[in-house]
This record gives C-alpha cells, structure tokens and sequence, in this order.
C-alpha cells in the first residue's frame, strides 16, 4: 500500500534528488523548456510550483527561501526578474508537460517540460482576445439605445427660426 507516500523517489538517495531536482529547476529557468524523462518532469512540476508562487513576491524572505531551494543566485535572480513579471496575473499551473514519445536507447517516456508564459506560439492568440463579463455588454447596449433614441426624436419635432434660416 502507498498511504502517505506522496514524492516520487526516482530511484535515487535524498541528497542526490534534492541536488538533482535543483539544477534541473535551474535549468528550467534559465532555458524556460527542458527535456526530460515524464516521471523527473512531473517531479520537477511539483519541485517549482511554489517557487514560482514564492518569486511574485519579491521581498527578501521569498528570495532565501527560494535560494536555499535552488543553491543558485543566477536562477533566482532570473526568476525573480523575468519570470515573476510574465506570471504576476497567472493563479497556478505555471509549467506545461508534453510527451514527446520514448528514448531511443532505452524506450523511457520522454518529455518536455516548459514554462507556460514564456511559449509564443500558443500565447499568439491569447493576448488578442479580451477578457468580458456578459453583465457589461448588456449596460453598454441598453445605455446606447437611451442615447439614440433622444437624439432621434429632438430633431424632426422642433420647428424654430433658428432651423428655417440654416434650411434656406
């Protein structure tokens, strides 16, 4: 039974999966994709979720707190800089997972993990759209129809000098 067994331990001592899952988080933030195999993918998900969480704050507590997970000031200072400015609106789910078939070698499930808001191609279309509620289009075409219907009954009815002489 697998009661309260919630990490994968990849086969490997703790000390060597700590340092392992670090630099891969390293190089994660660095290149924004990795390859790797599917089960040090959804590992590493869970390893940078919530130090991707931890960076949109930027105060000095956070900034130790990350160092001390990822032992490498070059990566959280890109992550606190770039990555935290593209991922400040985004509530979670800041990785991607794509299975990309089975290595060559020896037929492991191979697999790309990426940064979701660093990925141009399925972002294109996303910022084009805009973002509205059903509530503000219905005010906004009840508040047009008040303005028009004024305007249009004013004019016809009102027969002053003023309209005969711009008529002539």
């Amino acid at each position: 039974m697998r009661h309260g067994k919630k990490i994968n331990h990849l086969s490997r001592q703790s000390g060597h999966r700590k340092l392992m899952l670090a630099n891969m988080a390293c190089s994660l933030i660095e290149h924004k994709r990795i390859n790797t195999t599917v089960a040090k993918a959804k590992a590493l998900k869970l390893y940078i979720e919530p130090l991707v969480t931890k960076s949109k704050a930027d105060t000095t507590h956070n900034r130790r707190v990350v160092f001390a997970s990822l032992r490498n000031k070059y990566a959280v200072t890109e992550l606190f800089r770039e990555v935290a400015a593209k991922v400040g609106d985004r509530p979670g789910g800041y990785t991607r997972i794509i299975k990309l078939g089975n290595r060559l070698g020896d037929n492991a499930d191979m697999a790309m993990i990426e940064l979701v808001d660093f990925n141009e191609l399925y972002n294109a279309t996303k910022k084009e759209a805009k973002k509205t509620t059903r509530r503000s289009r219905t005010a906004k075409k009840a508040d047009a129809v008040v303005a028009e219907a004024p305007a249009a009954t004013e004019a016809p009815a009102v027969d002053t000098e003023e309209n005969k002489e711009a008529t002539e």
